[in-house]
């Protein structure tokens, strides 16, 4: 039989303690926040359970057994043991609500978590945050080395040795400098147009990169790049710099579109839109400060 079949639980255990404090199962139960009658049953079911009588009840009060002494002497070893054991649990979430350590693809990290680490902070003033920035591949790499408990990608599907829930959707769009010769079209880009010119594109391993390069594949795959860069900024002044059309989120690039620095290039039969997703080690759900930010998240 398991020992915690055999063993009294925690609660009976504090209240025979609490029976030999006070000399009476009535103030007992007070003391407890119980009534007599479910102190009276718990006490019998403890005794039934170790095969002894602890306590004789009399219109006096309530006294232990010679059984009942040394039951109440173990008794309180064990709720010692467990105040201990919760003790050092609390230190262990202080010590993991005290940080929080986030790794995010660069357009979540530059357009999207900044909102929620504002919303954090209100809530959390106490925890410190760090960001790790990267491409998705970077922030799978992270997660799984243990240097980040939350993280945040923008690709096709949930990275392998991960967690994941879609917190919002994204759209990618061909973006162009107001001269360019696409900036002046009449027709809408054809897919194969997009997929033989030399763009200006993230590097491999960006949720950018993959959702392209997925959307592009029946039509001749990708060019060669004209340049490969690692921040959408620097892809964004690039672009604005004429050097060539590029393919980025539409969160990236509001600002520029309003202000008419660069200008949507549309495309004809092709789906770009993307998952956002919160990602984690699988079977670690996250916890504390992470599950907070994570609630933030939902429905962006």
């Amino acid at each position: 039989m398991p020992l915690a079949h055999r063993v009294p639980d925690l609660a009976a255990l504090e209240l025979l303690l609490a029976v030999a404090r006070l000399g009476s199962l009535g103030r007992a139960a007070r003391a407890r926040g119980i009534t007599q009658p479910a102190a009276s049953s718990r006490i019998r079911s403890m005794e039934r359970q170790l095969g002894v009588a602890l306590v004789e009840r009399s219109p006096r009060g309530s006294r232990l057994t010679d059984a009942g002494v040394l039951v109440t002497d173990w008794a309180r070893r064990v709720v010692e043991a467990a105040e201990a054991f919760d003790a050092g649990a609390q230190a262990l979430r202080g010590r993991r609500d005290s940080r929080l350590r986030v790794a995010a693809s660069m357009t979540i990290a530059e357009y999207l978590l900044p909102g929620w680490l504002v919303a954090l902070r209100a809530r959390r003033p106490g925890t410190a945050v760090s960001l790790l920035a990267g491409n998705s591949r970077a922030v799978a790499e992270r997660l799984l080395a243990g240097e980040a408990d939350l993280g945040f990608v923008e690709g096709l599907e949930v990275p392998a040795g991960l967690d994941g829930t879609v917190i919002g959707h994204d759209r990618l769009i061909v973006v162009a400098a107001p001269s360019h010769r696409w900036a002046r079209r009449r027709r809408e880009l054809a897919p194969a147009e997009l997929a033989a010119a030399p763009l200006i594109l993230r590097e491999r391993g960006s949720g950018t990169r993959q959702v392209l390069d997925a959307a592009l594949a029946r039509h001749g795959g990708l060019a060669d790049p004209l340049l490969e860069l690692a921040s959408t900024t620097a892809v964004k002044a690039a672009v604005v710099s004429e050097a060539a059309p590029s393919v980025v989120s539409e969160l990236a690039v509001r600002e520029e579109l309003t202000a008419r620095r660069l200008v949507e290039i549309p495309v004809r039969d092709l789906r770009l839109g993307r998952d956002l997703r919160a990602v984690w080690p699988a079977g670690q759900r996250p916890a504390g400060p992470a599950r907070e930010l994570l609630g933030l998240t939902q429905g962006t």
